[in-house]
């Protein structure tokens, strides 16, 4: 399953149209938030979240839907706020099962989206199934899309080849809207991978060293990207964006700072995921087992020290990356514990030896040897016991 983001040319009116969108969306998910918690109050009720959701739908498409108060409403597709019901579940899903925290009510600050999908299909005979693949979106090769329940739109990069899908997720970021979809596609890993094993061992200076004496490092644009930033924020500290409770209207100036500041921070953003996403599909497509530390990141970022350069290299997406792609390039990732004395302990001769941060170089206290802190520490992590090892 492979899935593509495109980004939509728009007017001014379909900008307007996409903000109604997200707006009714976020409405729709407050809503159901909002009423699926106040109906755990209720006594004698026991019914699932799902069932519960369900119920809320049903009151929301009947009487919410029909009143005159909310006839703004009809203007949006009904897939709208059947996918915000859907997404809120999946929310308390995964909230249930400890994978997330509690779902918090919906802002503009969060980020703008919603999601709409294809739901009807053609029946040849009444109580029939319907014709496969006909409750999905085709989208045929060129610069225009056809998004269910809102028409056509036009691309800035075009779809090189004819698809379709049944899911589109429209987003924005910073003054740029995106249409996300998925591609039923799949993907034969490669059978021979160069390298066995592989210990990859990620840092502050470098962003990851291996083990076969490989390093990658985070690029010098993201530094002048983030200091371009800091020099944004500092000589408009004083801009304030409006405040509905105080009847203060932001200034034209200050919307344009505000968007100029997404602008950069999404610039940011797009330098990292380029980088680790490169840096993991290299090292995916040479080495079958690849072997990296499980390490506290939030402890990490705790320390005041650390906190900007531990943001930075991204180590929590560096490891989701490896662990996603282990079913597209055939590799086994495996987790070393987070208390093995990979930076303590020369890879020669087994000797351990306390070491500081400052400390960039090895140096043996007992053989004598000398090595790249980073580089000794992977080649520990690649060689490390299998009780101390556990897949990710």
């Amino acid at each position: 399953m492979y899935s593509l983001k495109l980004e939509l040319k728009l007017n001014n009116k379909e900008r307007t149209r996409l903000s109604g969108c997200v707006g009714f969306a976020r409405f729709v998910y407050n809503y159901g938030l909002s009423m699926l918690t106040q109906s755990w109050d209720f006594e004698g009720i026991k019914a699932t979240d799902s069932k519960r959701l369900s119920a809320i739908e049903k009151i929301f498409t009947n009487y919410v839907l029909t009143n005159p108060a909310y006839s703004w409403m009809q203007q949006y597709a009904s897939a709208i706020y059947s996918s915000a019901f859907r997404n809120l579940g999946k929310a308390f899903e995964r909230w249930r099962k400890g994978q997330s925290e509690f779902p918090r009510y919906k802002s503009k600050k969060r980020g703008d989206s919603f999601t709409v999908l294809k739901k009807a299909g053609i029946y040849p005979v009444k109580g029939e199934p319907f014709l496969p693949f006909t409750n999905r979106q085709v989208l045929h090769p060129g610069n225009k899309i056809n998004i269910p329940g809102l028409g056509e739109f036009r691309l800035k990069r075009p779809v090189r080849f004819i698809c379709s899908s049944q899911t589109f997720t429209v987003s924005r970021t910073a003054d740029k809207w995106f249409v996300a979809f998925t591609l039923d596609a799949e993907k034969i890993p490669p059978i021979f991978h160069p390298i066995d094993k592989l210990g990859v061992d990620l840092g502050v200076k470098t962003l990851a060293t291996c083990s076969d004496g490989s390093k990658y490092d985070m690029p010098v644009t993201t530094k002048k990207a983030k200091i371009k930033l800091g020099k944004l924020q500092f000589h408009n500290r004083n801009k304030i964006l409006g405040n509905k409770k105080l009847k203060i209207r932001a200034s034209n100036n200050a919307k344009k700072y505000y968007t100029k500041k997404a602008c950069q921070h999404a610039h940011i953003t797009n330098i990292r995921q380029d980088t680790t996403q490169k840096m993991t599909t290299d090292i995916s497509r040479k080495a079958a087992v690849i072997r990296i530390e499980d390490l506290n990141v939030q402890g990490m970022i705790s320390n005041h020290k650390l906190a900007s350069a531990v943001s930075n290299n991204c180590f929590y997406e560096i490891r989701r990356q490896f662990t996603y792609k282990q079913s597209h390039y055939g590799t086994k990732v495996e987790l070393v514990d987070r208390w093995y004395p990979s930076s303590k302990m020369c890879c020669k001769c087994g000797h351990i030896q306390p070491m500081g941060l400052s400390e960039r170089v090895y140096s043996c206290g007992n053989c004598g040897q000398i090595q790249d802190r980073d580089e000794n520490a992977s080649v520990n992590l690649m060689n490390a016991p299998i009780n101390e090892v556990r897949l990710a």
